[in-house]
């Protein structure tokens, strides 16, 4: 418990609350200009995401994924990979689910389910491996890999599904019978699409946390994102820690994909553009100061967000997009923490002249 409170007591993490405030305040100045009422909009998006069980369930569910590609790139990032390929990783994931669960439907679900959910994952993390390998041995940007392999994984899910898994005249999937719902949670929350993925994004941010900060091996990965060349000089392996860590940042984008079509649709689309799940996670990873514990509480702020947007839209009128300036700014006044530190440099000069007198 000491060590918690240690984590969150630090002044850095004053520093995202300040640029949540600071973020919502601008909102706030955008719909002012607007013509629009600000209180009744935050208010409208509040009542949208505590309104009722079945919208706080829903909510719950939109920060699931979120959750899950924020820790895969908050966990590339701390081992000095930039991971924008989490959105390619979620639509693999979610393709190598659904060929599990329809192909081998005749399993019984307590094995179909787990083999669906651990295919969704190495699939994933094989993704993800393709750049950590192109790094490694090749000294191929990241950046540049992820994001070409991001349409490749579009293109290729839209072939697997189309090829193998189509409904004859429907642009989607056949139903898959494997199901991640949480049933016994789902009828207190007025049958909100919960699923087991939400605590599989829970446990994976204690792996994150117990593997970086507690284990020799995590150990390596952060020294390897801190300092490539010292590492290196220290008897490190950088290239095993670079594939490992992509590995396992992609690991946790499969399993967000696995979420979505067991536990939400139960069915995979043809797309005609990515989902988005991995480039939020970048927003996530970066609100959350790539802190495992951190991005949990980034993707419950980012998910009540963006499904609460839709009650400023019904209820204030005003735009759905606005509530993307707020998330922006956010994110802007995070990325820019000097101007937040500005902000707060009085405050911590009175503080600091109470402590002396």
């Amino acid at each position: 418990m000491y060590k918690l409170k240690k984590i969150f007591a630090t002044d850095s993490y004053i520093v995202p609350l300040v640029a949540i405030l600071l973020g919502f305040l601008v909102g706030a100045a955008v719909m002012l200009i607007g013509g629009y009422d600000p209180i009744a909009a935050y208010g409208a998006l509040f009542k949208r995401v505590f309104g009722s069980a079945y919208d706080f369930g829903e909510a719950i569910r939109e920060m699931t994924p979120l959750m899950l590609t924020g820790l895969s790139v908050a966990f590339a990032f701390r081992s000095g990979m930039f991971n924008i390929g989490a959105d390619g990783q979620v639509l693999i994931g979610m393709t190598a689910a659904s060929v599990i669960g329809i192909k081998l439907a005749g399993l019984p679900a307590f094995l179909l389910v787990p083999l669906a959910v651990i295919g969704a994952g190495l699939f994933g993390g094989m993704w993800a491996g393709i750049a950590g390998y192109l790094k490694a041995k090749r000294g191929i940007n990241e950046v540049i890999t992820t994001i070409m392999l991001n349409w490749v994984a579009l293109y290729l899910a839209n072939y697997i599904v189309r090829t193998f898994l189509l409904i004859p005249g429907q642009n989607r999937s056949e139903d898959i019978p494997a199901s991640m719902s949480l049933t016994f949670l789902n009828s207190i929350f007025d049958n909100a699409r919960l699923h087991w993925g939400t605590v599989i994004a829970l446990a994976a941010a204690v792996f994150f946390y117990i593997y970086l900060w507690k284990t020799k091996q995590g150990f390596e990965m952060r020294a390897v994102g801190l300092n490539s060349h010292a590492a290196e000089y220290a008897g490190m392996n950088v290239r095993r820690n670079v594939m490992k860590s992509m590995f396992i940042a992609g690991v946790f984008a499969g399993l967000a994909g696995a979420g979505e079509v067991l536990g939400v649709f139960h069915y995979q689309s043809v797309l005609a553009a990515s989902p988005g799940y991995g480039f939020d996670g970048i927003a996530v990873a970066l609100l959350g100061l790539t802190h495992p514990f951190g991005v949990i509480l980034a993707a419950i702020l980012y998910g009540m967000l963006t499904y609460g947007s839709a009650g400023m839209s019904f209820n204030a009128d005003v735009p759905p997009e606005l509530i993307r300036i707020v998330i922006g700014s956010i994110i802007f006044f995070i990325a820019a923490q000097g101007i937040v530190r500005w902000v707060l440099k009085p405050f911590y000069f009175k503080r600091k002249k109470e402590k002396v007198l």
